[in-house]
């Protein structure tokens, strides 16, 4: 019998301060539904400089591992379309502030949204062939589009740590999956430009379009799997997106099942949808961890999903490429989760205002060589950015 692998531990972990949606919508002129139901967003998180991606990914893994996790991880796997340097990969920093085992491996993977999903997926594959170790892979964005800008309502900011093993308590990861790649420009930076470059309708659409062609091949290859997908989960950079995909679904008439069946099959992902956007409704896009974000929303949360279920998890990077992975919940996934600490951290983060909004988003790093100490602008304990020296980052604990 094959060896299960997938998520032992996740974890997630957010900067200290929000954005309402309504105080957002009253500075740009604009209507708060708009924002709170067109594309169904309630809160922003907002970073401050002391909260960079490595800050963030840190203290998301701190969450999670244990003396033993450190000597058992043979890899540390960095997902982020933020990252701050074009060589260094940030994984490095991650190895040595959570004092793990030095013979290790540490890289970093981009293509948009989608890179964590490749980075759980290389994990998996290592630790099948090696069952007694482990790989971490961490998952840290800031998306920024600029103030006043469409864009902005969908940004957001916080970290997704996993932990990848043999026999996990999680979630159990299917071996196949079905991958797509596309070539196209729905949303892409280059490395002149510190905003992204944004086809907002085309994405909406490439997205929905990627989405079915996905479920087509899933039903042509595997309808009994299908089938048995209890709640779909999805990448969302904002809470709608995933009732589009699944209405784009539910209109495609080509299809192996009945469409009794195939209605029955949408009504339990409908069901479950809110309960899987729950999270990310008030966190906005976190790129990168987004739809582990949305799956850890879904088990905290629907009373009726339950260890034996089979999910779905459709994972979308802009560019495009996409992935959708299933698995099993396993018996111990509530335990695992700690559902009260989660609510915690949600419940204890600070409202802003606009004008502190503003004020966190224009403060940069410096670009000469020169020393600086950053400034605390929380008192959160936790990893936090402390000084820029010669282009050098330094972190430092707080506790």
């Amino acid at each position: 019998m094959d060896t299960k692998v997938g998520i032992d531990k996740l974890s997630v972990y957010l900067p200290h301060f929000y954005l309402e949606m309504d105080e957002l919508a009253k500075a740009r002129g604009a209507e708060v539904e708009k924002y709170t139901i067109g594309i169904g967003q309630n809160k922003m998180a907002v970073p401050t400089i002391q909260e960079d991606i490595i800050a963030l990914g840190a203290n998301a893994a701190s969450l999670i591992l244990d003396d033993e996790d450190k000597t058992t991880i043979d890899q540390v796997i960095f997902a982020t379309e933020s990252s701050f340097d074009f060589s260094k990969a940030a994984s490095t920093y991650i190895h040595e502030l959570l004092e793990i085992q030095p013979f290790a491996k540490s890289f970093e993977v981009k293509e948009a949204c989608y890179a964590a999903t490749a980075a759980l997926q290389m994990a998996c594959d290592y630790v099948r062939l090696r069952p007694d170790r482990k790989v971490l892979v961490i998952s840290a964005d800031e998306s920024r589009y600029g103030l006043g800008t469409a864009g902005e309502p969908t940004q957001g900011a916080g970290a997704i740590a996993m932990l990848i093993s043999a026999n996990p308590q999680i979630f159990a990861i299917d071996m196949d999956s079905i991958s797509i790649t596309d070539n196209q420009f729905d949303f892409w930076r280059p490395s002149y430009s510190e905003f992204a470059m944004v086809e907002g309708s085309f994405s909406t659409e490439l997205y929905q379009d990627i989405f079915k062609r996905v479920m087509s091949q899933l039903e042509e290859t595997d309808p009994e799997k299908l089938s048995q997908i209890k709640a779909m989960t999805f990448h969302l950079p904002f809470t709608k997106m995933g009732r589009k995909a699944l209405s784009s679904y539910e209109s495609q008439e080509k299809s192996v099942f009945t469409k009794e069946d195939k209605t029955e099959l949408l009504k339990q992902w409908n069901g479950h949808f809110e309960n899987s956007a729950r999270l990310n409704r008030e966190v906005g896009n976190i790129y990168t961890g987004s739809l582990f974000l949305s799956f850890l929303s879904l088990l905290l949360f629907s009373e009726d999903i339950q260890s034996g279920d089979k999910v779905g998890l459709f994972s979308y990077g802009s560019g495009a490429v996409a992935e959708l992975l299933t698995g099993t919940i396993q018996e111990h996934y509530l335990t695992a989760l700690k559902k009260e600490s989660v609510i915690q951290q949600f419940n204890q983060r600070e409202a802003i205002t606009i004008d502190q909004y503003e004020q966190f988003y224009n403060e940069l790093l410096p670009a000469d060589d020169k020393k600086h100490i950053i400034a605390d602008s929380t008192k959160e304990e936790g990893f936090y950015l402390s000084e820029v020296d010669a282009h050098r980052r330094y972190y430092k604990y707080r506790n």
